[in-house]
């Protein structure tokens, strides 16, 4: 935990549970963020919703972020953030995880350094949160009842949120097929 005192009131029992987990915690306009390794967020996750200190029975919102280019340092280049609600204890917090990758992420290429474990075993919300993480950012989630791309095509050659990508694309929209009509109208307008 970091060396300022905090007062969410879970991060006493979050330190409890994980004396030997290397957790940090910040605060920004009265809003929480626990950013943890990748190797213990399923973990963490897991103690959050069923700790009865804790009780975060909802999973609001996950969401992927690309840091490429980012004025200030920092700790990865990708991050996966869990925006969970208390509503026994009206508490919200948010959980945050940073990747690194270690092979090039201009293509489509499978890095084994972009896995987390899924937790739609604990929040089935998470579901389509993580197919789009998945598709737009190339981040993977072990233990996915379905994912594919949710957004994009099946063959789609990359990862469009990824900051890397370039604005018009890599020549998709020119040798995309238009699809003709069967029926001879001209589409005419409304």
């Amino acid at each position: 935990m970091t060396a300022v005192a905090l007062e969410h009131p879970s991060l006493a029992a979050i330190k409890r549970a994980f004396p030997d987990a290397k957790l940090q915690a910040t605060e920004f306009r009265r809003q929480t963020t626990l950013l943890v390794p990748a190797s213990k967020c399923h973990e963490i996750l897991r103690f959050l919703r069923d700790d009865p200190e804790c009780d975060y029975n909802m999973l609001l919102d996950l969401g992927g972020i690309d840091y490429l280019g980012y004025p200030a340092p920092q700790p990865a280049r990708f991050a996966v953030v869990y925006h969970l609600v208390s509503h026994r204890f009206n508490q919200r917090l948010r959980v945050k995880v940073s990747l690194d990758p270690t092979i090039d992420t201009t293509g489509i290429q499978d890095d084994p350094a972009l896995y987390l474990d899924s937790v739609t075993d604990l929040w089935a919300a998470a579901e389509w949160a993580e197919r789009e993480v998945f598709d737009m950012f190339g981040i993977r989630f072990r233990g996915h009842p379905d994912l594919r791309r949710i957004l994009m095509w099946k063959d789609y050659p990359a990862h469009p949120l990824r900051k890397d990508y370039p604005l018009r694309g890599r020549g998709e929209r020119e040798h995309y097929q238009r699809a003709a009509r069967s029926d001879g109208s001209t589409g005419a307008g409304i």
